[in-house]
């Protein structure tokens, strides 16, 4: 699943094309993703502008000219993709794609087309007032958002203070921080030395203060979406740019499967194991992380 410096850069590769102009018409080709999509959906867009499009977690948020916000989601496998009317591919790189999936077509002024696709469909596009969305069942629980404002380590000790958890399962809890995944848990844990067996509450002082480790995994968690972004987001099985580009921080990994290797920290002869919790794969250096 994309986690969220991938739908950060295919925000920011969205936001430049929406930008150029109103949305002239909409293609629904299906009834229904995850969700069926809302009563009259295709003709509450047409004519619409976009006036910013946002992230929350791993939500996209395009706030339209009307007051509705149109929220989207990209599930296990969804991608948009830019193209040109005239031109079967995108703007930039030639991408291959199963074009049996494209579900919704977004028509742009200028012949521009963007072109959601997704296999497996677990991808949503739904409607709301903008007004409203604070209380979205979607957004309402969402926990600090890990590269917003927010976020510091006295709001990290706040969440974690008397969690029994193990770390990474505190950190994948959406509650706590809004639009980590497994990846960047892994590889933010990995640098700021610390275990995910570790229980969560265990970086949190008697005082409610955060302790230096707590200090460290705020300052690692930044760094690492930081990098990501920067690195175009990490294309593993389906992420692309909206310009069909593939991710790059995939060749950064410290830790995610790289199981038996040894570890990167400098000075440390450990190796990474992978352990399974919750269903999912964790990758760590249980030499240096503790």
């Amino acid at each position: 699943m994309p986690e969220l410096p991938e739908v950060e850069i295919v925000r920011r590769g969205l936001e430049r094309v929406f930008a150029r102009g109103p949305i002239a018409r909409v293609e629904q080709r299906r009834h229904a993703l995850r969700f069926a999509f809302p009563e009259g959906f295709a003709k509450r867009l047409a004519g619409r502008r976009v006036q910013s499009l946002r992230r929350r977690a791993k939500y996209l948020i395009a706030d339209l000219d009307d007051q509705q916000a149109l929220i989207m989601h990209l599930g296990m496998s969804g991608s948009f993709r830019v193209e040109r009317a005239a031109e079967p591919s995108s703007l930039h790189h030639p991408l291959r794609v199963d074009r049996a999936h494209d579900h919704v077509v977004f028509h742009l002024d200028g012949g521009i087309r963007v072109i959601y696709n997704d296999p497996r469909r677990f991808g949503f596009m739904s409607l709301a007032l903008r007004a409203d969305l604070s209380s979205h069942p979607l957004f309402a629980g969402l926990g600090i958002e890990p590269l917003g404002p927010d976020m510091s380590a006295a709001a990290l000790a706040a969440a974690l203070s008397g969690r029994k958890a193990g770390l990474k399962s505190a950190l994948l809890d959406q509650r706590t921080i809004a639009g980590l995944g497994n990846i960047y848990v892994c590889e933010a844990l990995h640098r700021a030395k610390l275990s995910p067996l570790r229980a969560a509450g265990n970086l949190v002082a008697a005082t409610g203060k955060p302790k230096p480790a707590l200090v460290r995994l705020k300052a690692a968690i930044q760094e690492v979406l930081r990098d990501a972004i920067d690195a175009g987001g990490s294309s593993l099985r389906n992420h692309r740019q909206t310009d069909g580009s593939l991710g790059k921080f995939q060749h950064s990994f410290r830790v995610y499967g790289r199981e038996g290797e040894a570890c990167a920290a400098p000075g440390c002869r450990g190796r990474i194991v992978r352990i399974v919790q919750a269903g999912r794969s964790t990758f760590f250096c249980d030499a240096c992380q503790k």
